[in-house]
């Protein structure tokens, strides 16, 4: 997670490193650095900033309303990184199906795992050139979800204007898998996990299970974070998360 959020070589790009796929882009940076601030004041060295960035991931959750899980400690941070590793390795707003199942398997991951990972969406909101396409031009689509979208993101302006991925887009819930089996999902990457597709059962699940969505999220959370840690001795100890050690 540390090599997506950090850029390593050089201070004046560091935090410009958001991965082109907006909907899945890092923020609240300054947040992490001021959590990094008050840790090295009191234990210098010790909690590395892709620990600080697990920690923080699970907090916004319970906070939220969802659920938590144990996080495993002991990363280190890395020392090199790349914007386009980062961009190939995130799934693209367009998407279909196969292509999200095949990237989440080229790392480990199921294709349960994906759709229960997808229910981050439970947050958040997506820029309206991300999904203009499919508020304009798909037929899967709630024709009154389309309209109320359409009206802050109009056809031909407006990019960087927000839409909400679900109704209830400040609190962690099972709304978004409600919205996918109503064909009210936001980005074409979402609805493809309800479209006749194999992620069907899951979703219903999800649907009406916010237990079972919870269970199964926090287990893919950990999964997820132990995807190529750095431990031992590779990698370092940032003294600032945007910054290699010098």
């Amino acid at each position: 997670m540390d090599r997506y959020c950090w850029m390593t070589q050089g201070a004046s790009r560091e935090k410009r490193m958001l991965v082109q796929t907006e909907t899945l882009s890092a923020r609240g940076f300054e947040v992490i650095d001021a959590i990094k601030t008050r840790v090295e004041a009191a234990c210098s060295n010790i909690v590395s900033c892709a620990d600080i960035l697990a920690l923080a991931a699970q907090d916004g959750v319970v906070l939220l309303g969802g659920p938590s899980w144990h996080v495993p400690l002991g990363r280190r941070d890395s020392r090199t990184a790349s914007l386009s590793d980062a961009d190939s390795d995130l799934p693209s707003p367009f998407a279909d199906l196969s292509t999200l199942i095949s990237m989440f398997a080229a790392k480990g991951l199921t294709a349960q795992d994906m759709t229960v990972l997808s229910g981050g969406h439970a947050i958040g909101f997506s820029q309206c050139s991300l999904f203009r396409t499919r508020i304009y031009n798909e037929t899967n689509i709630d024709p009154d979800f389309a309209t109320a979208r359409r009206a802050n993101c109009p056809f031909s302006s407006g990019d960087t204007n927000l839409g909400p991925f679900d109704n209830s887009p400040n609190r962690f819930d099972n709304n978004y898998y409600q919205n996918l089996v109503a064909q009210r999902g936001l980005l074409h990457s979402d609805q493809v996990l309800f479209n006749n597709g194999s992620q069907d059962a899951t979703v219903m699940t999800y649907s009406t299970n916010a237990a079972a969505f919870f269970r199964d999220f926090a287990a893919a959370m950990v999964k997820m974070g132990n995807i190529g840690p750095l431990t031992g001795s590779n990698g370092e100890i940032r003294k600032s998360c945007g910054v290699i050690n010098s």
